[in-house]
């Protein structure tokens, strides 16, 4: 009996040294005050501000209506991670140039980092990489747009990418161009005013 404990103490402690420990952090914005920039956040282009929800509740909004192509970035000045899963809920408020937004991460500053995005407008939803400030497309899905809200989720496993719309996975790709850790945070695109709500981040030590 004591071999088979031993066994499978050995077996747990195996698999939490393969998955590594999780840190799990979450930002809701319901503690946050409105017109104001939520704690922990930059605003290193647009204008993001707390609001009240119509249907109740709070969310952290991209406001601006800035000039194409201008990116509207926010990111979480003490976030720290490289193998990550990354959600968070949006919605499309305005744009016509522009809209909707999308996922930042492994960010050294706000002119590099990977971006996820899903455009209401042109029904797509797409993969970035923004290098000294200028944006290439490493790849692209069809998503159609339905109104309301729509759940992001991004994956990334040393150069493996995974990103999911509303639960289905639409992108699978490997890149190379940030190998470390860095930042994460929310972005939009020129004229695309958004709602973003419920930001999980799971940073895999």
């Amino acid at each position: 009996m004591c071999i088979d404990i031993m066994k499978s103490l050995g077996a747990c402690f195996f698999l939490f040294v393969l998955l590594g420990a999780v840190k799990t952090t979450r930002w809701s914005f319901e503690s946050d005050s409105n017109d104001e920039i939520a704690r922990g956040f930059s605003s290193d282009a647009g204008r993001w501000v707390v609001v009240d929800l119509p249907e109740g509740g709070k969310a952290f909004a991209q406001t601006a209506k800035s000039p194409d192509p201008a990116f509207n970035v926010a990111l979480v000045k003490e976030s720290h991670a490289r193998d990550l899963n990354l959600s968070v809920r949006l919605r499309a408020v305005a744009g016509d140039g522009d809209q909707g937004g999308g996922l930042v991460w492994r960010a050294s500053d706000s002119k590099n980092y990977y971006i996820a995005r899903f455009n209401p407008l042109e029904n797509n939803f797409r993969v970035y990489k923004v290098v000294e400030g200028k944006r290439t497309q490493v790849l692209s899905a069809n998503a159609k747009n339905t109104p309301g809200w729509h759940t992001l989720h991004v994956r990334m496993r040393g150069d493996h990418i995974t990103c999911e719309l509303d639960g289905k996975t639409f992108l699978d790709v490997h890149d190379v161009t940030f190998p470390d850790a860095g930042m994460v945070g929310l972005w939009s695109k020129a004229d695309a005013q958004t709602q973003f709500d419920d930001l999980i981040l799971d940073a895999i030590e």
